[in-house]
């Protein structure tokens, strides 16, 4: 039973994760806030991590009950994401990879999304809708990838909603969409507002000065359609805008309307982290897709459907 560590790093949060056969035996994880109404540039994330990543190895190791010759194999995240967070990541494991001499696994950050998803919610083969920060997209599996059905023509989901929490100056701690979240709870009017579907695919450029509802919708829009064409009896919801309760219950109505089961969890295993690098990479190493180090750079842009997914049927 190898044990895999996970290094996630690649916005504004940083992580170390240790899996081993399907358990999560620790997921420490730290998080770059900047002031109300600011993103975050991607130096100054990238230098939070590095102070950072040493302590949660440390702290991973310790919460596991591991030493370092426990680890069979060091994962991080090797794209998609911001440049220099990654790039800090990534020297982490490969020197932890090298020093222990153990093998090194690329994960691609979406991939590791949704493995975490599917371990945690025990989902067979489900239809996916991945949404965060820097991705939306409607995803399923064939022929040895992850498929995307759909996605967004412009901004991603939680891009969208960063950019609205800083035109209001709202708090990012924990996180923007987070505060976002709390807020519409309080709300009694839903505005009218511009609502644009095609096909699969969805556009958000033009709700930046709008709201959460309506673009929870039609995310669920194109979801139930895709569920439609795949006939899928799960939906797996991932990526850091997942562990929003609204949009878990619109997304649940719908699946309960189908007869399908929706696959949900909440923000440790939702939001970027390092179990979810580690799981893929633990599921990469059995297979035996081994990174080189030679080979071992980091890509910002590295779509989910480039990965071959050798181990699944």
């Amino acid at each position: 039973m190898p044990v895999v560590l996970g290094l996630e790093g690649s916005a504004n949060k940083v992580g170390a994760g240790l899996v081993r056969d399907g358990a999560v035996l620790s997921n420490p994880r730290a998080t770059y806030v900047t002031a109300p109404g600011h993103g975050f540039a991607p130096g100054a994330a990238a230098r939070h991590h590095r102070r950072r990543l040493p302590g949660l190895v440390a702290a991973a190791l310790r919460e596991a009950g591991l030493r370092a010759a426990d680890v069979d194999a060091v994962a991080f995240t090797r794209g998609p994401g911001m440049g220099a967070p990654l790039a800090v990541v990534a020297a982490a494991a490969r020197t932890l990879a090298q020093l222990w001499d153990r093998p090194l696994l690329g994960v691609n950050h979406c991939v590791g999304h949704i493995e975490m998803g599917r371990l945690v919610c025990g989902a067979r083969d489900p239809l996916v809708l991945y949404v965060s920060g820097g991705n939306t997209q409607v995803i399923a599996f064939a022929r040895r990838r992850y498929r995307i059905l759909g996605e967004t023509l412009d901004v991603a989901v939680g891009n969208c909603l960063d950019r609205f929490a800083r035109a209001l100056q709202i708090s990012n701690d924990p996180s923007p969409g987070y505060n976002i979240e709390q807020l519409a709870k309080k709300g009694t009017k839903l505005l009218e507002l511009p609502y644009v579907v095609k096909g699969l695919d969805v556009s958000f450029s033009g709700l930046l000065s709008h709201i959460e509802e309506t673009v929870f919708a039609m995310l669920v829009e194109v979801t139930e359609r895709a569920a439609a064409q795949c006939r899928s009896p799960e939906v797996l919801l991932v990526g850091g805008v997942g562990c929003n309760e609204r949009l878990q219950e619109m997304l649940g109505a719908m699946c309960s309307a189908r007869g399908a089961r929706l696959c949900a969890t909440d923000e440790r295993f939702c939001v970027d982290n390092g179990a979810m690098i580690a799981q893929a990479g633990w599921e990469m190493l059995r297979s035996g897709q081994v990174t080189d180090i030679a080979r071992s750079g980091v890509t910002q842009r590295y779509r989910t459907d480039e990965v071959e997914v050798t181990w699944r049927d």
